[in-house]
């Protein structure tokens, strides 16, 4: 009878972004030869091992959670094939595999620049290194005329000295004392239902004044937010899965070919605390609206100044004062994230994305996509859909 190779997840498991990433070490396991697994069932708050780790002699672990300096040694002497899922610098002799921080942030700054922000905060803890990264890159990503107004960063362990009630209280007066509107990246879920508490407490309307969004796509913690909170959707599955391929890849007696993988996160799910426009003039309000609601119908000019009172030159002045750009521009860029999402997500002929992102002929909406990306749609559905499949090649 054949020998199942043993292994140890040390992945705490309170959080929706670790049990993803279990997920996808299930997948891969059915995808491929069983493991005897040991999950051991981590909090996120206890940094002990267990006593019979010790002395272990298996074939593998996957580590995910921060580890004293004590235990970090005790794993080492252990010396058996290991991958890390966690970006804390305690592990940084282990192969990484974790999200792509740097990229979470740009893409909320994304988001909320779509809302016509022009201002930008951040929200999230001092000492934890995927927090300054998301926070780096959000802070990076913002354009010429847009300002990021500071972050508000307390101690991730800081609740056990300080109570709710303070915290909520210096947040509220964090928030206040913001510009408005506001654009806020809370660094997780967590965070961003903090924000939309002290908002409330502080009688700013959310979305209206202040838009949140957060990071991890945890459903019940974002509906159990009024209102409820957009978040950026961390692909965790794909972690689990390349973490899985990875160790197996090394248990095999290969040596990685790199010492770290960024994988990059799925989009953003818009829930009410973002579903809003930052604009006060409300002809340009009702014009934007109509162009992302409608613009994959094919419409064009014309029909934008049917649904508002503006002459065509009013309405171009009103768009590159407060959007940098005219309202064709918007209409291309509507489409374009259009024709990206439906590349990335099916197997749809260009034929029939042109038809659903508004394009009359598909040859001119691959001409307008290379123009604007830089790569033609076969070439940008290649590298969106390979990318469950790089692990497998390395």
């Amino acid at each position: 009878m054949a020998r199942y190779p043993h292994v140890v997840l040390l992945i705490e498991t309170a959080s929706v972004h670790a049990r993803h990433i279990l997920s996808g070490v299930a997948r891969y396991l059915n995808e491929h030869r069983p493991w005897s697994l040991f999950v051991l069932e981590y909090s996120g708050l206890d940094e002990s091992l267990p006593r019979w780790l010790r002395d272990w002699r298996g074939d593998g672990l996957i580590c995910r959670f921060h580890l004293t300096p004590r235990a970090v040694e005790r794993l080492r002497s252990l010396q058996v094939p290991a991958v890390n899922l966690d970006d804390f610098p305690s592990n940084p002799w282990l192969p990484l595999i974790c999200s792509d921080d740097m990229t979470i942030g740009r893409l909320a700054a994304e988001h909320l620049r779509q809302r016509c922000f022009r201002h930008f905060a951040f929200c999230g803890f001092t000492e934890l290194e995927w927090s300054r990264k998301r926070r780096e890159g959000f802070r990076r990503a913002l354009n010429r005329g847009e300002f990021f107004t500071g972050a508000y960063e307390s101690a991730w362990g800081g609740w056990r000295s300080r109570s709710w009630e303070r915290e909520q209280e210096d947040i509220e007066h964090w928030l206040r004392s913001l510009p408005k509107p506001v654009g806020v990246l809370a660094c997780n879920d967590g965070r961003g239902r903090q924000i939309v508490d002290a908002c409330q407490r502080a009688n700013l309307a959310v979305p209206e004044d202040v838009a949140v969004i957060g990071v991890d796509d945890d459903a019940l913690l974002c509906e159990l937010c009024n209102p409820p909170l957009s978040s950026v959707m961390p692909d965790s599955e794909r972690i689990g899965y390349e973490a899985a391929a990875l160790l197996d890849h090394l248990m095999s007696g290969s040596r990685p070919s790199l010492r770290q993988w960024l994988i990059p996160p799925l989009g953003v799910r818009t829930r009410q605390s973002t579903d809003v426009l930052a604009i006060e003039d409300p002809d340009l309000t009702a014009a934007v609206r109509y162009i992302r609601e409608h613009a994959c119908q094919g419409i064009s000019v014309q029909d934008i100044l049917d649904q508002v009172s503006l002459s065509r030159t009013l309405l171009e002045r009103k768009f590159r004062k407060y959007l940098g750009h005219s309202p064709q521009a918007e209409i291309r860029a509507v489409q374009l994230r259009r024709v990206q999402q439906l590349l990335a997500e099916t197997h749809l002929r260009l034929e029939r994305i042109a038809e659903l992102a508004g394009y009359k002929y598909a040859e001119y909406m691959s001409v307008a996509f290379k123009r604007a990306t830089g790569q033609t749609p076969g070439r940008y559905r290649r590298e969106a859909q390979s990318a469950v499949r790089q692990i497998a090649a390395r």
